[in-house]
């Protein structure tokens, strides 16, 4: 004789609706006097015990179960949807290209609850021929950081994706310095054109493109204090930048820096044309490098015209970039002696081996400010 279930055990039945058994149990009552009963169901009576044990598992661990068909691309997309406010905006495109690009395509169609960590390791393997190291990492926290939403909404049970390690990607275009040769032929290849203050003020400061894409008039002295005890030189004071919020990249990056005789009379020269040149459609921002409207410049801007500069020399444009101007400094300043300690500091370096690792080929392997040397290398 089979034996009565005892209230509140649940039951086994036979929906005919769904041609599927259903498995079911009581789990008492909610705060409002609702029964709780959770369900699994299957094709037979053994699947749908093991769907209601899996249920009642996470249940158990505190999970409310996700629908069965909640897929890695709905948690990708969902945290892209959701999960980015308050960030920059070129960080939300770089994320969203990044995602739909590589994490979609390739583990979209994953339910969440069966992806494992061997998906994603053998995902990053596949993308390693083809990506860089830094892409892989980028990649790797969009999905980490998709997954861990999820989680953190009862989606998932864990982040498979925080056990894989990243691979080493493809080896990128390492950047390179100009010569002192290459960096004279630069500098008189921009005479005349739009961009020539800058790149006479990035490569004779060494300041990042995202701080002299920011800076403006008023965080520039071209006269200085040369009555005062001790005399202040012209300077630049590298404060802000066009990263979100206006912060420089780390602490130390926030510097100021006495300005080469160079670059202060191209700056008197490039203040004055940008006067006589604002027209009607000018919008004061104080901008000292910005477009013919007076608005700031993005990355892609400079870096067309520099490839137009560098067409007026022997330097092949689509090798070089504005970054390696700061490049370009910190060699010239290692070839004449300067010692690591204060390079570091005028590239507003957090310390000696960032600027080891990030220069290595620039800096010279036996070291000896800025604005001065830079005088005495370009004959000032």
């Amino acid at each position: 004789m089979t034996k009565r279930r005892s209230r509140g055990d649940g039951g086994l039945h036979w929906d005919d609706k769904r041609q599927r058994w259903i498995a079911t149990a009581s789990l008492g009552f909610d705060p409002s006097g609702k029964r709780i009963v959770k369900r699994g169901s299957g094709k037979t009576k053994t699947e749908a015990k093991a769907k209601l044990k899996q249920v009642l598992r996470d249940y158990e661990d505190g999970l409310t179960i996700a629908p069965a068909d909640y897929t890695v691309a709905q948690a990708v997309n969902d945290w892209l949807t959701y999960g980015l406010g308050g960030l920059d905006d070129a960080t939300v495109t770089t994320c969203t290209i990044l995602s739909r690009t590589h994490i979609v395509p390739a583990l979209g169609a994953r339910k969440l609850r069966d992806l494992s960590a061997q998906d994603v390791d053998k995902w990053l393997a596949d993308k390693a021929n083809t990506l860089s190291t830094s892409t892989l990492q980028r990649l790797h926290s969009c999905l980490n950081r998709a997954i861990k939403r999820a989680m953190a909404r009862d989606k998932a049970r864990r982040n498979v994706v925080e056990l894989c390690r990243v691979p080493q990607g493809q080896q990128g275009r390492p950047s390179k310095a100009l010569t002192l040769a290459q960096a004279e032929e630069v500098l008189k290849g921009a005479e005349g054109k739009s961009l020539h203050a800058y790149i006479v003020v990035s490569l004779l400061t060494g300041a990042r493109t995202e701080e002299l894409r920011a800076l403006t008039w008023n965080h520039v002295d071209l006269e200085g204090l040369p009555d005062a005890t001790p005399p202040v030189p012209p300077y630049v004071a590298v404060w802000r930048s066009v990263r979100a919020g206006g912060d420089t990249k780390t602490r130390k990056s926030r510097r100021t820096l006495a300005l080469p005789q160079r670059c202060v009379d191209v700056l008197r020269q490039h203040q004055e044309e940008q006067r006589k040149e604002q027209g009607k459609e000018w919008t004061e921002r104080g901008l000292v490098f910005a477009s013919a409207a007076g608005t700031a410049l993005d990355a892609a801007n400079v870096r067309r015209a520099f490839r137009r500069v560098l067409k007026h020399t022997s330097l092949d444009p689509d090798e070089w970039a504005p970054r390696e101007l700061r490049h370009s400094f910190v060699s010239l300043l290692s070839d004449s002696g300067v010692p690591l300690e204060e390079i570091s500091r005028l590239v507003g370096h957090s310390s000696t081996a960032v600027t080891e690792l990030v220069y290595r080929k620039q800096i010279r392997p036996v070291l000896q400010g800025g604005a001065v040397v830079m005088d005495q290398i370009f004959n000032r």
